[in-house]
């Protein structure tokens, strides 16, 4: 398993930001391979995350080549570059 963290900067109000991760929502349950997303807000107004658990890095890398994928900074409005981490998973703690 692989836990993908994208970090991004909007602009958008948290209220229409929600809303549009809302319209997208079906269609990152249909990503085959991704077991989880989780969206995220973090320390700074403007700054949020999603954190994508895949099942594997054939799953991943399709998902970074989707149009899915490259309609991320125009549906966010992404005002700067995100910062992507990918970290490999040792074992979970739970089931």
């Amino acid at each position: 398993m692989l836990v993908q963290i994208i970090k991004l900067k909007s602009d958008l109000p948290e209220k229409e930001l929600l809303k549009r991760a809302h319209e997208r929502e079906t269609r990152f349950k249909a990503l085959p391979g991704l077991l989880q997303k989780y969206y995220v807000r973090r320390d700074k107004p403007g700054h949020y995350a999603g954190i994508y658990i895949w099942d594997s890095k054939e799953s991943m890398q399709a998902f970074r080549q989707s149009d899915l994928a490259a309609s991320i900074p125009k549906a966010y409005e992404i005002v700067e570059p995100p910062e992507i981490e990918t970290l490999d998973m040792l074992f979970k703690l739970r089931d």
